[in-house]
């Protein structure tokens, strides 16, 4: 029993217990953007019984088609027919501010948590957002932004999906299993520096290329027909066109052609450059209703470029 003393003595320092719990969380996931080979390694480390307490790595699945989508698919059915296993479904089109007549605003803050606690999501849980095979790289950076600017500090998002699948990865289909019990999350605090509302933008199209002005760079993730006004708008009656002075970056250059997966750095440095982004001057992202924009946001990440206290959303976007 001596010999066990100076174990008890060390297992009751402070010092060691948080030594302890670090060691739990280098497990996870590193970097913003994943690989299906780092998200599997991931998720073999999981403490994986109904009674731990220990932070897990959660798939988070946030399919979601345009309103126009040519097969009429929605994100549910996508999610029922073929999953990442254990992966919970975000939605997009019920997690939201639904007092606004906009389609995707951000939720309240209640909303947001009562949302994370009827999936099972804990605080401290690390989440990796993902999109559909179908897509590819789409809605998951923008369910993964609203994870951040509502303060969740582990996110990440796989890059990508299709890849999982055609890597030969494990996939379930069918009803998913109830979530074991609704988690404690907490109601958090948004962090508003990081969103742009409208009073804001209309000052920003204002100033544009006056004398004096801050010189605030939009970004326009839709079409470049959406964009110039020659292609239609996926909702009707929206005009389509764009805001004075934006610069039309498509989500369709962001990603590969092929895969659907988000360029490397490397390659959208060069890409943001060609348009002539200025990585000095403020950064606004913007798209149709706020989803695709959050592409734009994780691929100036990847990249590296922009301030992040300058790297904005604008929320409610074109619409």
């Amino acid at each position: 029993m001596a010999l066990l003393a100076p174990v008890r003595s060390l297992l009751a320092k402070p010092s060691f217990r948080l030594r302890s719990m670090a060691a739990i969380r280098q497990v996870h996931l590193q970097s913003y953007i994943v690989t299906p080979k780092e998200l599997s390694a991931a998720l073999k480390k999981n403490v994986l019984t109904k009674i731990s307490t220990a932070p897990r790595v959660i798939p988070l699945c946030a399919a979601w088609f345009l309103p126009n989508d040519p097969q009429g698919r929605t994100g549910q059915q996508v999610f029922k027919a073929k999953r990442i296993p254990s992966a919970r479904f975000f939605d997009l089109d019920a997690v939201k501010d639904h007092e606004s007549p906009y389609p995707h605003m951000l939720p309240t803050a209640e909303v947001f948590a009562k949302a994370m606690q009827d999936i099972g999501i804990r605080r401290d849980d690390e989440i990796c957002v993902y999109d559909t095979q179908e897509l590819g790289i789409f809605s998951a950076p923008r369910v993964a932004w609203t994870l951040k600017v509502f303060g969740h500090a582990g996110v990440h998002i796989l890059n990508n999906f299709r890849l999982w699948v055609e890597q030969g990865y494990p996939t379930e289909s069918g009803e998913t299993e109830s979530v074991e019990a609704p988690s404690q999350y907490p109601t958090p605090t948004l962090e508003s520096s990081k969103v742009v509302g409208f009073t804001e933008m209309k000052e920003v199209a204002k100033d544009h290329a006056k004398e004096g002005a801050e010189g605030v760079q939009v970004l326009d993730a839709r079409s470049q027909g959406r964009w110039a006004g020659s292609a239609p708008e996926p909702r009707p009656g929206l005009p389509s066109g764009h805001m004075p002075g934006s610069i039309n970056v498509p989500v369709s250059e962001l990603v590969d052609p092929k895969t659907g997966a988000l360029l490397s750095g490397d390659e959208l440095k060069k890409l943001f450059k060609s348009k002539g982004v200025d990585p000095e001057k403020p950064i606004i992202s913007s798209c149709g209703t706020g989803v695709t924009a959050a592409v734009i946001d994780a691929a100036l990440g990847e990249a590296n470029l922009g301030n992040t206290e300058t790297r904005r959303l604008y929320d409610g976007s074109w619409t």
